[in-house]
C-alpha cells in the first residue's frame, strides 16, 4: 500500500521533490567544490585500504582488496569518476531528469563511501534514495522526467506487430 502510495501519488510526488533537491543539492556542492578544488582521492583511498587490514579492521578485507586491486592503481580515473559523478547525480536529481538513475548511482556511491569506513552523512542519504528508487517515475513527476521519459518510451518501447519494421 505504501509502494503504491509512493509510486501513485502526487502528494507523494511533492514530498519527493523536496527530498530529491536536498540530495541533489548535497550531491552538486559536493561535486563542484571538487571539481573547482584541488581533488585527490589518493588520501581517501589509502587511508580506507588501511582501514581494511592491521588488528582490528574496521573496512572488510574484500572492499581492501578492492581498493588495493582496483581503485588505487587507478587514482586518476577515480579523481575524475568522483566529482563529475557526484555533480552529474546533483544535477539529475535537482532537475528530475533521469531520476531513477542519478538515485542509483548516487546510493552506489553512497555505499562505496560507506564500505569505506566513512559514516558523515551518507547513510541519511542512502535512507532517502530509497524513497526515489521505490517511488520510479512518481519521484520525477514534477521534473524533466515527465518529459524525457514519455519520448523515450514512444521511441524505444515496445513495438506492436504493426509498427515492427520487419
Amino acid at each position: 500500500m505504501f509502494v503504491n502510495w509512493l509510486r501513485q501519488s502526487i502528494i507523494a510526488s511533492i514530498l519527493l521533490l523536496l527530498i530529491r533537491l536536498y540530495l541533489g543539492y548535497a550531491w552538486l556542492m559536493a561535486g563542484y567544490h571538487k571539481i573547482v578544488g584541488d581533488f585527490d582521492a589518493s588520501g581517501f583511498l589509502q587511508g580506507a585500504y588501511a582501514k581494511s587490514v592491521g588488528e582490528n579492521p574496521t573496512v572488510q578485507a574484500w572492499w581492501g582488496s578492492f581498493l588495493q586491486g582496483v581503485a588505487i592503481p587507478n587514482t586518476g580515473l577515480f579523481n575524475v569518476l568522483i566529482p563529475w559523478g557526484e555533480f552529474l547525480v546533483g544535477l539529475g536529481l535537482i532537475l528530475g531528469c533521469f531520476t531513477t538513475a542519478a538515485a542509483f548511482f548516487g546510493i552506489v556511491m553512497n555505499f562505496a563511501f560507506l564500505f569505506s569506513g566513512t559514516v558523515s552523512t551518507n547513510a541519511q542519504m542512502v535512507l532517502l534514495t530509497i524513497f526515489i528508487l521505490t517511488a520510479g517515475y512518481n519521484a520525477g513527476r514534477l521534473g524533466l522526467d515527465r518529459y524525457v521519459i514519455p519520448f523515450f518510451r514512444g521511441k524505444f518501447g515496445k513495438r506492436t506487430a504493426e509498427q515492427s519494421p520487419v
